[in-house]
């Protein structure tokens, strides 16, 4: 680990009920937990086994004393479902960074012609300032034969913004991963650190 100089970096995950925005989570926290930070991690999650939606906050850095994200104050976004995403911006500083997926989940009024959906979310947040990084999840994870890893491509975008060797990713999904899915858990994490950035 390299000190961070007394910083809490701030990490919020979004998404819906069943994108494995949980897990995502807590593979972070064990990665930044071997790599010899505090952490610190809250989840939300009422109704997620229905889509509803899903947010965890993740804190750490030299030593971090508590467990929940200011409103305002999230150093990086990250955002499993493009409505979700646009939902949090208000949660980030200023030119914070985003690492979204491209991926639209209609709530069921959508789906009924009864409200809009925001298409143009990851448009918003570039436009609003916030330095993006698209990730198309689900068509990289689909590399590996299940579309389930489409979480841990994300975790493998936003790693690259992190304090934290690849190493260290790599081991952590080793160690923790069921052993007959490491090999497809640590393809999608390549997959998403390689993605090339838009």
């Amino acid at each position: 680990m390299t000190g961070t100089g007394g910083k809490i970096f701030n990490i919020l995950l979004v998404g819906v009920g069943g994108q494995g925005t949980i897990l995502a989570s807590e593979l972070l926290v064990l990665v930044l937990l071997e790599a010899g930070f505090d952490v610190k991690k809250s989840e939300v999650h009422g109704m997620a086994q229905r889509g509803g939606r899903v947010v965890s906050h993740v804190r750490f850095g030299d030593k971090v004393y508590s467990s929940l994200i200011v409103r305002g104050e999230a150093d990086i976004l990250v955002g499993f479902e493009m409505a979700e995403t646009l939902r949090s911006l208000d949660w980030l500083l200023p030119g914070a960074r985003v690492v979204a997926a491209r991926k639209a989940i209609l709530p069921y009024t959508s789906q009924v012609g009864q409200a809009s959906y925001p298409f143009d979310a990851l448009d918003t947040a570039r436009d609003a300032g916030f330095d993006l990084t698209v990730v198309d999840g689900e068509a990289l994870a689909e590399q590996t034969g299940e579309k389930k890893t489409a979480n841990v491509v994300l975790i493998g975008a936003l790693a690259r913004y992190l304090p934290v060797k690849r190493s260290v990713w790599e081991e952590t999904i080793k160690k923790n991963m069921p052993e007959k899915l490491v090999q497809m858990n640590l393809t999608a994490f390549g997959l998403g650190w390689n993605e090339e950035q838009v």
